[in-house]
């Protein structure tokens, strides 16, 4: 398996400015000289053991937040943006990619704001969209796309949403009886509950105080909007100064991320953390048993386990995405070193893909990504019927994975042969970042490979990757 040094710079520098040390101060603390320092500062070293440890002690920090989670994410969408045709032949060398994502993020955060703006207006020019007539026609991240990497860059995780969750659940009886809590919560606020034959999951009538909701769902997923409905009634204050802090371009983008925060409360209140994370690694993260004691749907489950990443008392850092049927990636997050395009769809190398094969059924995969990391991933189709004859159907599939060194804390790993090389099957982010020749599943060419077309021969590609 491959290694990986830990660069953390941004980090460091970070830390000292927040204490109010100077370098030579900062590095007396940690025991270290002043120019060591400033070399680890400066992404010229890896930050050592002995660094890790004296941060541990020194200042009590969780030196699990120096791991290069966003670094990771910041590489990963640097090179995927960079593979667009129109940098085609300017591919920096990975090294600098990085550097750049350590060294200066915000940098970073920039070039992928503007490289979306160049899609947007390349879109509108393809489609002839009448937006550019206008003078208010600016290009932009579509509401959508604002709101999705706003939770990707911070982890999946909302401390203070979370924390309030978690307070509900526990001052309101614990999950065991959520369903009864939100109802009674809402009650308090003056809201009253019906269950009407309809196949709209929730409606709320602000002036009539009441909540509709379907009759037809699932019972996790009527728990589910009766929590997001406490979330909007009961702490609508906390949601709108976490928006406040978030500071989206649009009206739009933040109604969406207001949705978001609500819908993260509530699973955060059906599945609290504490118990959460202490029941998940008791049962070793059987979604079927955690689905069953907490009152959620295996989604629920998978999507939760995604977001334990609270400073101090981090769960297994795993990824977490979903699919539709034509492959599209329509929920994404990963807080292990493996990150999903943020355009398109999936390897199709992936186990997540074949889950529609085998409705009902878990798939287990161990996949290698071609910097040598190792994965378990777990994969299963997900069907959310309307409840009626005649009514569509949607069908998702959903994967679950974290790095092989966790593999002993998941059921799912038992009885696999995880020491034979050839068990891991080779899979990618994006065609056209990845790095492997043989691909018989490639549907580009990789950016930064010369090609070799040879008229007189065809093999599963009609070109070989030199």
């Amino acid at each position: 398996m491959a290694t990986q040094k830990l660069y953390a710079g941004a980090k460091l520098r970070e830390l000292r400015t927040k204490i109010g040390l100077t370098q030579k101060d900062f590095a007396a603390r940690m025991g270290v000289s002043l120019p060591y320092l400033n070399q680890m500062e400066n992404n010229n070293r890896p930050v050592s053991t002995t660094v890790v440890l004296a941060l541990a002690s020194e200042f009590g920090l969780d030196v699990t937040e120096l791991s290069a989670g966003d670094g990771e994410r910041l590489v990963s969408d640097l090179r995927e943006s960079l593979s667009d045709p129109v940098f085609a032949g300017k591919m920096p060398p990975l090294a600098d990619i990085r550097l750049t994502a350590s060294n200066a993020p915000a940098l970073a955060h920039a070039f992928l704001e503007l490289h979306q703006a160049y899609r947007q207006t390349h879109e509108r020019l393809a489609s002839l969209d009448e937006a550019l007539g206008r003078e208010d026609a600016r290009a932009a991240p579509s509401p959508w796309e604002e709101v999705r990497d706003f939770f990707h860059y911070c982890d999946n995780y909302i401390d203070a949403v979370d924390r309030a969750a978690e307070h509900f659940a526990t001052r309101d009886g614990g999950h065991s009886n959520m369903r009864v809590a939100a109802v009674s919560a809402l009650a308090n606020a003056g809201v009253t509950v019906t269950f009407d034959d309809t196949d709209t999951l929730r409606m709320f009538d602000p002036v009539a105080a009441v909540l509709h909701l379907s009759a037809r769902a699932a019972p996790e997923t009527q728990t589910f909007q009766l929590l997001l409905q406490v979330a909007l009634t009961r702490q609508n204050k906390l949601l709108e100064a976490t928006l406040d802090l978030a500071r989206f371009q649009t009206d739009s983008a933040r109604d969406i991320a207001k949705i978001g925060l609500a819908n993260y409360f509530a699973g955060a209140a059906l599945m609290p953390y504490g118990s959460f994370l202490a029941k998940a690694k008791a049962c070793r993260h059987d979604l079927e048993m955690l689905a069953g004691h907490f009152g959620a749907s295996i989604e629920q489950v998978a999507h939760r386990l995604s977001t334990l990443q609270r400073p101090g008392a981090k769960g297994i850092p795993f990824f977490f995405v979903r699919v539709d049927q034509a492959g599209t990636i329509t929920k994404r997050h990963s807080a292990t070193r493996l990150q999903f395009a943020r355009f398109g769809g999936a390897c199709p190398l992936w186990n997540v893909h074949r889950a529609f094969e085998t409705p009902g059924r878990f798939l287990r995969q161990l996949a290698e990504t071609p910097d040598g990391v190792r994965y378990i991933s777990l994969a299963r189709d997900i069907s959310k019927p309307a409840g009626r004859f005649g009514a569509p159907v949607r069908r998702y599939a959903i994967a679950l994975g974290c790095e092989m060194r966790h593999a002993g804390a998941l059921v799912y790993a038992d009885g696999l042969d995880l020491s034979r090389d050839s068990a891991f099957e080779p899979i990618g982010i994006s065609c056209r970042i990845c790095e492997r020749r043989g691909c018989h599943q490639r549907a580009v060419p990789p950016l930064e490979r010369n090609l070799v077309v040879d008229t007189n021969r065809r093999d599963v590609l009609p070109y070989r990757v030199d």
